[in-house]
């Protein structure tokens, strides 16, 4: 039997492994599998079988059956492991970043091995260097590899797919999409920073600064390109609404690959479809002030990118494995509101939200149910490097509804 053949029919040992289970993020996505308790397979995977025997205490404590959870050690720089890891189960979810620093054995070994994948990665340019490397071997395995299935990006994709699916049941079709932040409240975990100050440091290579500055830089070569979609950093005000926009820290990730899922669902959106992403910040004086500190504060964190700042950023900021408090993350909350408009000028909105931190309390929910989506649900049979949209669509927008997220669209 092949390895695809022993995915589809269950045969491999585990449904589901978790890589990286002792991390700060880590540790939250097993609490929320445990709590599911899902009928499924699966192991806590890492480096230190020390540090998973004490997780798997951990979770012992919230649900007795975890005491029986099987553990996986194994070194992400091992490619030899990651390939034995990959055999093992059907679907793969990890949560050891930077990616571009520990990720690439594990999602090449889930491509060869027809695994399915899904990560957090915020990191555009590793995502670029994974399709050149692994897409047609995984759409030859069977294997769907879906990165950034976090805050980055599954707010933005499956925003924008809802925009698309009301339309498209009004025979319409989208034309654009804007994406605004209304409310966000949370905080930063030290793996998050540590992949930051990674990436603002591959961005002396000009290789990765290409794709970077690219609006289209995960998108299939060939493709179409409409002018207007670069990256903005400088306060403007929204003509629509009036209201005052900053720039979006995470758009340059966002836009990146909601471009990439309307290219993969067949240019579902449009071959002119324009898209962008920005916080409101309010009308007025005080709307003008608040997006003039904000794109400065943008700005300010680009200086990180220099080595000197870069090492004086390092001393003071949380360490990897260090993170926001319970309490924090459950009162942090988020709130984007995006406005789809059609080819004939109908306008529709969709809400996104949680009463969790989004970085990490609803990063969990939506990591965890991205992961069981991929082990449980009946999938289109398409491998390569997808988004969340065009492999798991609206099947992972009813299971993040009934885990508690806001996905709310209407007529306008």
């Amino acid at each position: 039997m092949t390895d695809r053949e022993q995915r589809r029919t269950g045969t491999r040992e585990f449904d589901l492994v978790l890589f990286g289970a002792t991390g700060f993020t880590g540790r939250l996505v097993a609490e929320y599998l445990v709590k599911k308790r899902p009928a499924l397979r699966w192991a806590l995977a890492g480096r230190s079988l020390g540090k998973l025997e004490r997780v798997r205490e951990e979770l012992s404590a919230l649900e007795p059956s975890a005491k029986e959870l099987p553990l996986v050690a194994a070194d992400s720089m091992d490619r030899a492991a990651m390939d034995g890891l990959a055999r093992r189960t059907r679907v793969v979810c990890t949560t050891v970043g930077p990616y571009a620093l520990y990720g690439s054995a594990l999602l090449g070994a889930c491509a060869e091995q027809g695994t399915d994948y899904c990560d957090l990665t915020g990191e555009p340019h590793w995502v670029r260097e994974m399709i050149d490397a692994h897409h047609a071997r995984a759409a030859e395995t069977g294997a769907r590899i879906v990165p950034s299935c976090g805050f980055d990006s599954i707010p933005s994709d499956l925003g924008v797919l809802l925009l698309h699916e009301q339309l498209a049941a009004r025979g319409g079709r989208l034309a654009e999409a804007h994406y605004r932040v209304r409310r966000m409240k949370g905080g930063a975990s030290g793996g998050t920073i540590a992949s930051g100050l990674h990436m603002a440091e591959r961005m002396s290579d000009p290789q990765v600064r290409r794709v970077l500055d690219d609006p289209y830089s995960l998108n299939p070569e060939g493709g179409p390109r409409v002018a207007g979609q670069e990256d903005w950093l400088r306060p403007r005000k929204d003509a629509r609404t009036g209201r005052w926009l900053a720039p979006f820290f995470m758009a340059a990730v966002n836009t990146r690959v909601v471009r990439r899922s309307n290219a993969l669902l067949g240019y579902a959106y449009g071959r002119e479809f324009h898209y962008d992403e920005a916080v409101d910040v309010g009308r007025g004086l005080a709307g003008m002030a608040r997006a003039a500190a904000t794109s400065a504060g943008m700005v300010l964190s680009g200086a990180v990118a220099f080595g000197p700042v870069r090492k004086l950023a390092q001393r003071f900021l949380p360490a990897p494995g260090e993170g926001p408090s319970r309490e924090e993350r459950e009162s942090g909350s988020f709130d984007i509101e995006l406005l789809g408009v059609g080819t004939a000028g109908e306008r529709v909105l969709a809400h996104v939200g949680a009463k969790q931190d989004p970085g990490y309390g609803a990063t969990s929910w939506m990591l965890g149910e991205s992961a069981l989506c991929l082990a449980e649900d009946a999938l289109p049979e398409r491998g390569g490097l997808l988004t969340p949209a065009s492999c798991m669509g609206m099947k992972l927008v009813e299971r993040l509804r009934a885990a508690g997220m806001t996905f709310q669209v209407q007529a306008t």
